[in-house]
């Protein structure tokens, strides 16, 4: 009973995501670095029954490390059995989600296909990262290249120290603010599009240098969005497997 429950979330957490991605504001993916530290964040949030439930999922060449599988979904999209997935990795600008019935059902046949609980996870967790992603892969390189000496984990001591004791600190309780899975996912991809159009494509034209100005002004954002992705993919999951297993409702 108990994992009929844990693969139905799976399965609606990962459905949630990939409605969304299939509407939603998102014109690229996080680097490789990023859903690393996505899912890196989340998986030191877990609490004991919630980590033990995913390493238990993972597979044994990750040995125990959730971010070691979290850009497989981007490594398997061009192979003949995920094909299907390719297009949500790569999502135009919208400001209005699809509502065609043809669509949904489209939609609905592709989630069908993430039937393995291993997969599921794996899916959910690259999609988190990709539901809060503002910028392509070079803000997040250049970072940890510029300021932390290519030292990613540096990079990331310095996320969890904002979003526990630093700039964020007072605001990381909002974070996981929202009803069900659908909604919390429309949120996420709601806070992209704006950040995207208000930060990231105001004010340049395509093709020019950016100015170390922007850099400085966007990477703030960047880091944020990271740190919440990982916070919230631990909500998901700690609600799911965790000792006290609260319930997040599935979409009507």
């Amino acid at each position: 009973m108990a994992s009929d429950k844990c693969s139905s979330f799976l399965l609606a957490a990962a459905a949630a995501a990939v409605l969304v991605l299939a509407s939603a504001p998102v014109a690229h993916s996080w680097s490789k670095e990023g859903h690393m530290l996505t899912c890196r964040i989340a998986q030191d949030l877990l609490e004991p029954a919630a980590a033990h439930a995913v390493r238990n999922l993972l597979t044994e060449e990750a040995d125990g490390d959730l971010s070691a599988l979290c850009v497989w979904p981007d490594q398997v999209r061009h192979w003949y059995k995920y094909r299907w997935t390719s297009p949500l990795h790569f999502i135009d600008t919208l400001t209005k989600p699809a509502a065609s019935s043809t669509q949904g059902i489209a939609m609905a046949r592709m989630v069908r296909r993430i039937y393995n609980m291993t997969e599921a996870l794996l899916f959910l967790s690259h999609f988190m990262g990709d539901v809060h992603q503002v910028w392509d892969r070079e803000m997040i390189l250049t970072a940890i290249a510029e300021f932390y000496g290519k030292d990613m984990d540096a990079f990331q001591k310095d996320l969890v120290h904002n979003f526990t004791t630093g700039t964020w600190s007072d605001d990381v309780s909002s974070w996981g603010d929202c009803e069900d899975l659908l909604s919390c996912s429309t949120k996420y991809a709601t806070e992209s599009i704006n950040l995207a159009c208000k930060w990231a494509y105001n004010d340049v034209r395509e093709g020019e240098t950016l100015s170390d100005d922007y850099f400085g002004s966007r990477l703030p954002i960047v880091t944020r969005r990271i740190a919440q992705g990982g916070v919230r993919l631990a909500m998901f999951l700690n609600r799911l497997f965790g000792e006290h297993n609260r319930d997040v409702a599935s979409p009507a």
